[in-house]
């Protein structure tokens, strides 16, 4: 499935990198819940929320009490500043600029579906000299919270950009969410597992494809003996 899409639609955080390699994204959710309770606005979060160690979930849990506001835009903000902090220390994932190059090369159209900010992506693909396989394909975070994965909003996006139909278009994700946004775009699903925990958790979301790095993915590209 992965080597014969004419469509390739990537999560960015994973698949292409790690981009909190070099700072804690658990920390990043202290800071946020931190920073609102400086504000009096602690209440805005259930204790679950509080032990949270993903931004994301912090961010959608103050989004969902106060959509649209000033605070919400401010927070989000907030963390974009977080992720391009992030980008000079993110950890290539092994393979994926080669494998982004040779997919591109062979004809295979790209673009980022993320919840990341799509500054930060941009920012990281400009670094490594991969922006030319993706632009202008960039779909992330924007100001509709709610429509970040599971929703499949950022995947349609990409493919009504692309011209692609779902029939010829492949999700690569590493996360649950990932999973369950492909599945209501009608879109094929691949997984990113680089350890049993993150394959387990796909499985449960209903993965069936699964991969643990990209070598054996590049080769396969490779072998169509077009890009050498």
């Amino acid at each position: 499935m992965i080597t014969r899409a004419h469509f390739a639609l990537l999560d960015f955080d994973g698949p292409i990198c790690g981009l909190f390699a070099g700072h804690s994204a658990r920390g990043i959710a202290r800071e946020q819940i931190g920073w609102l309770a400086e504000r009096g606005l602690h209440g805005l979060l259930t204790d679950d929320v509080r032990g949270e160690r993903d931004p994301f979930q912090v961010l959608r849990a103050v989004d969902a009490r106060q959509r649209g506001s000033d605070l919400v835009t401010e927070l989000e903000e907030r963390l974009t500043q977080q992720e391009l902090r992030a980008v000079p220390s993110a950890f290539p994932t092994p393979y994926a600029d080669p494998l982004i190059r040779t997919w591109s090369a062979v004809g295979t159209r790209l673009a980022i579906a993320t919840n990341n900010s799509p500054r930060a992506v941009t920012r990281y693909l400009d670094l490594r000299g991969l922006t030319p396989c993706f632009t202008p394909h960039i779909y992330g975070r924007t100001s509709r919270l709610d429509l970040l994965k599971p929703d499949p909003h950022c995947l349609r996006r990409a493919m009504s950009a692309l011209g692609a139909a779902p029939a010829e278009t492949v999700m690569i994700g590493d996360a649950p969410s990932d999973c369950r946004a492909a599945r209501e775009a009608g879109v094929g699903f691949v997984g990113f597992a680089r350890n049993e925990t993150k394959a387990g958790l796909l499985r449960e979301a209903g993965a069936n494809a699964l991969v643990p790095d990209w070598q054996p993915v590049l080769a396969r590209l490779r072998s169509r003996g077009s890009v050498r």
